[in-house]
């Protein structure tokens, strides 16, 4: 649905690492998505029926984090409605190669989240 959260992100660059620390903690179960050309793994909660989030393999080039992605209608459109609001955008990716657009965005007090349409 639209304008909700609807997925996390916890990036690393020790993805066994924080497998093994989120699976132990929560009981999470991870799978590798071998449709896009990054390293992430597909977090599943107990009980449930398909993932909830993912697990990204930084490789160092980014700081490690957690954050909240929110499934939009149009990423540039959210961009562009963004900066109008005084927000900034990090880093926008259109057709990531599996069918994806997404973007990084920061509030006006700082903080990061995502945002990414499905198609």
């Amino acid at each position: 649905m639209d304008n909700t959260v609807t997925w996390f992100e916890v990036a690393t660059d020790d993805p066994e690492g924080a497998q093994a620390f989120y699976g132990g903690l929560f009981g999470w179960t991870f799978a590798r998505d071998d449709e896009g050309p990054l390293d992430y793994r597909m977090i599943n909660y107990p009980g449930g029926e398909r993932p909830a989030g993912g697990l990204f393999n930084t490789k160092g080039e980014f700081p490690a984090h957690a954050i909240f992605h929110v499934q939009v209608a149009d990423v540039e459109a959210a961009c562009a409605k963004s900066e109008s609001l005084g927000g900034k955008v990090i880093m926008k990716v259109i057709d990531d190669g599996a069918g994806t657009d997404f973007a990084y965005l920061r509030d006006t007090s700082g903080s990061v989240f995502g945002i990414f349409h499905r198609r």
